[in-house]
């Protein structure tokens, strides 16, 4: 794993006679300049290619994600496909979908099972590979890849009418190789 180191740069401006209040250093952390400048890349939201569904509003994208939606319009079962837990595409679309933190999508998915409001729980993968591949062959499947794990073995859905390439596109992922 790859960490961000964090330092402190202090900068002291001097343009002739300050007051001690002026002289006082001014910090700035470097990984809040960090996270302004690394680069996003767009969280793909892939599902079967068999399956007839298009577009998705944001709200129907949140309600299969949460597991309240269970069934595509044709009648087959919506089989959701999820990124293991820590991976930061799926932190993503805990907080950008769902609204929730990894113990509030657990705990959401533990009492909809119980009491029988969610049929199914996710399909956890740990690659995008394997979730290509899972969602490649099963027709409900729905999950999410970076847009450079697509290939043309899923297809990509329009989320609120947009394309990943749309500048108005909700879901982006920190590219990884800053961190």
């Amino acid at each position: 794993m790859r960490r961000l180191v964090t330092c402190t740069i202090v900068v002291i401006l001097a343009a002739g006679p300050l007051s001690d209040a002026a002289r006082a250093p001014v910090a700035y952390s470097n990984s809040h300049l960090a996270q302004q400048s690394t680069p996003s890349e767009p969280l793909v939201i892939v599902m079967n290619r068999s399956n007839p569904v298009e577009k998705l509003s944001f709200a129907e994208l949140r309600s299969i994600f949460l597991g309240n939606r269970g069934y595509w319009p044709n009648g087959r079962r919506i089989t959701l496909v999820m990124r293991d837990p820590g991976e930061h595409e799926r932190k993503v679309i805990l907080r950008e979908v769902c609204g929730m933190n990894e113990s509030q999508f657990k705990t959401h998915f533990i009492h909809g099972l119980y009491t029988g409001e969610i049929l199914v729980s996710p399909k956890t993968l740990s690659t995008p590979a394997g979730v290509r591949k899972f969602i490649f062959n099963v027709p409900g499947a729905i999950g999410y890849l970076r847009q450079s794990d697509v290939d043309d073995s899923v297809k990509v859905v329009r989320i609120d009418e947009l394309m990943p390439a749309d500048k108005r596109y909700k879901l982006h992922v920190q590219d990884q190789a800053a961190n």
